[in-house]
């Protein structure tokens, strides 16, 4: 026993049987890595694609994704593998994801990052509303998107008298552009002059505000108010929202956004049905 264990240490001692064990272990871990390797790369994996056809900056939800399997070789990094990472993006600006497509990370965004994101926060039943500002009627541009806002109407009555009062109120800003359209706020070192406020209203109110931006000649003007402000224009009288519907109601006619009469949404003019 005793020569068979001195036998086995001079064979692990010598040198030429360590160098042999190495390189057979070091070979050993090199083919290990490789079928490793190969394995994992023709390993089927299991990624989200289009279920149909994506318009672009179109909201994706659950019933646009299906699954397929593939090589884990074919997908690049830029595949978005987790379906938790697609629901609820919007596919981006002039991008069609064709149905099959995967999903990769440049094609989808945020809704705060398309153009005009403002617009998908519009109520179901409302419109969009651009009430005109000016830096001064903004309080030098401190009212920003998601500020609550009340909407003053100045008009003069058939007396002469300078009317203000309280048309809308608690009205929520979804965003703040300026004349070229670009949302004022998205990039501070641009220095862009507020030109529009947008909010949601109802259809009717929707009528009312068009209405009322036609009665420039009756000196109307609106304006916007922090809400539950004061406001910081004077009049002769403080009135209430129903004098002022019934102000734009009875200076207007029927308001239509058809452009094919250029004769509608003409204030105080009678527009009848020609016959000759």
């Amino acid at each position: 026993m005793n020569n068979f264990l001195v036998s086995l240490k001079k064979f692990f001692t010598n040198k030429n049987t360590v160098t042999v064990i190495g390189v057979i272990a070091i070979l050993g871990l090199l083919y290990w890595g490789y079928t490793s390797t190969i394995n994992s790369q023709v390993q089927p994996v299991r990624v989200p694609v289009a279920a149909t056809t994506i318009q672009p900056r179109t909201l994706i939800t659950d019933d646009m994704i299906s699954w397929i399997e593939m090589p884990a070789a074919s997908i690049s990094n830029d595949v978005v593998r987790s379906q938790t990472l697609i629901v609820g993006k919007y596919s981006d600006v002039n991008t069609v994801i064709p149905a099959g497509s995967m999903f990769y990370g440049t094609v989808l965004i945020e809704a705060s990052q398309l153009p005009d994101s403002a617009f998908t926060a519009v109520k179901d039943g409302e419109r969009p509303y651009a009430l005109s500002v000016t830096t001064a009627s903004t309080y030098g541009n401190s009212i920003y998107p998601g500020n609550k806002i009340d909407v003053f109407m100045k008009a003069i009555d058939e007396n002469g008298q300078i009317m203000v009062g309280r048309l809308l109120a608690q009205v929520e800003v979804l965003a703040v552009k300026d004349s070229s359209g670009n949302n004022v706020f998205e990039d501070t070192s641009a220095n862009r002059t507020p030109a529009t406020l947008l909010f949601g209203v109802p259809e009717d109110v929707y009528v009312l505000l068009k209405k009322a931006e036609y009665l420039s000649g009756y000196g109307v003007e609106l304006f916007p108010v922090p809400y539950g402000g004061t406001t910081p224009v004077e009049g002769d009288l403080i009135v209430d929202r129903e004098e002022l519907v019934n102000f734009i109601e009875s200076n207007t006619v029927v308001f239509s956004d058809s452009t094919d009469n250029p004769n509608e949404n003409i204030p105080g003019e009678d527009i009848g049905n020609e016959t000759e």
